[in-house]
């Protein structure tokens, strides 16, 4: 079962993934912004979650994306 769940690979939460439109709207919902506004701060700062919360002013201990 494990092996199962390996092979399909678990999110990396600590990066965006832009080429995922799921799991960028999801991140839309949870910043609260338009797409085109998170891929400013994403190709200003790069798709780390901890980057983007610190350049938007987010505190970055908020509860993370689930």
């Amino acid at each position: 079962m494990g092996d199962v769940l390996a092979s399909k690979g678990e999110r990396d939460r600590s990066h965006i993934a832009m080429q995922d439109k799921a799991e960028v709207r999801r991140w839309l919902r949870h910043f609260g912004m338009t797409k085109s506004e998170l891929q400013r701060v994403v190709e200003k700062v790069g798709n780390s979650v901890v980057a983007v919360r610190k350049q938007m002013g987010i505190d970055c201990k908020a509860e993370p994306l689930r």
